[in-house]
């Protein structure tokens, strides 16, 4: 495979960036032969930085474009947080690698990283900003008195209105945050059962073309095999309930050797009500498994509480 190059599809942010860097010295090491080059995508998610994601087009807001790069081969993989792709995947494109994830959790943040020991240190009728139902629905649950507000933009805008007093505290991926090197940003972690993550968080998803058989070989070799088969379980959990990534739903998996274990939650809008289902199985079993906690929510109430996300 000497002389090949593989453009990697990435929007412009600067997590977006790490991310595409960070895939770039994964072939590198595992393909010495090959040439690794980035390239820069605009998507409808960057272009507004205004309105809810929800309001203007939902599920593939930040990565169609991207998407279509590789479609159209300008480019040939496309990276992108897990939590954003879309279960389904675009005709012609596959996710070809998963790699080792990253932490899951979410991160309350307060100006300047004022650390804090609980959510009930919160002021009440505070101001949190975050554009996420899962977690405005999981936090109203447990302090209904907070002020949920849209925030929009990159990390650093995001850290500058917080400190400029617009928001009371903030709410961001652990991940991204350590990726980005601003982990004393933290000021409290949100885990489990107060605040489940995302489908997909912590993770990146890989995609190429599904005729592309010299990249899916190179792309195997960057898989974790355990990170694949969580997410794997997860986004089978999504796809079953016909929720768009936008849903007040989050989720968890653990894996003991062969046995793969999911717990997810499932909220209204306001918190009030709150969901609960999780199952177990082997490894090989993780789409019928995230199928089975699906069907688990579903039967105890789910379906209306996810029929305003299916876009």
């Amino acid at each position: 495979m000497t002389d090949s190059v593989i453009r990697i599809a990435t929007r412009s942010s600067s997590l977006a960036v790490w991310q595409a860097e960070y895939i770039q010295s994964l072939i590198l090491q595992s393909s010495p032969d090959v040439r690794v080059e980035i390239v820069h995508v605009s998507t409808t998610g960057d272009q507004n930085q205004t309105d809810a994601l929800r309001q203007f087009g939902g599920t593939g807001v930040f990565t169609r474009e991207v998407q279509t790069s590789v479609l159209q081969r300008d480019t040939d993989i496309a990276v992108h947080s897990l939590k954003d792709l879309p279960t389904e995947s675009a005709e012609g494109l596959m996710l070809g690698a998963v790699p080792e994830r990253a932490p899951r959790l979410d991160a309350l943040l307060l100006p300047e990283g004022r650390p804090i020991a609980t959510l009930a240190e919160l002021p009440q009728g505070a101001r949190v900003g975050t554009g996420s139902p899962r977690r405005q629905a999981q936090l109203l649950h447990v302090r209904p008195d907070l002020q949920m507000l849209e925030i929009r933009g990159n990390v650093q805008t995001r850290l500058r209105k917080l400190d400029e007093g617009e928001f009371d505290a903030i709410i961001l991926a652990e991940a991204g945050l350590r990726r980005l090197a601003l982990p004393h940003r933290i000021s409290l972690l949100l885990s489990p059962p107060l605040m489940f993550p995302a489908i997909g968080q912590g993770a990146i998803g890989v995609e190429c073309r599904s005729d592309d058989a010299m990249v899916q070989e190179i792309l195997a070799a960057i898989t974790d095999s355990s990170v694949l088969s969580c997410v794997t379980a997860e986004r089978s959990l999504l796809r079953a309930l016909r929720a768009g990534c936008h849903a007040p739903l989050g989720a968890t998996t653990d894996l003991d050797g062969e046995s793969l274990e999911l717990n997810a939650v499932l909220l209204s809008p306001d918190g009030r009500q709150r969901l609960t289902a999780r199952g177990s199985s082997q490894i090989d079993d993780a789409s019928e498994l995230g199928a089975a906690v699906a069907r688990q929510l579903l039967k105890s109430g789910g379906e209306s509480l996810v029929s305003g996300y299916s876009g």
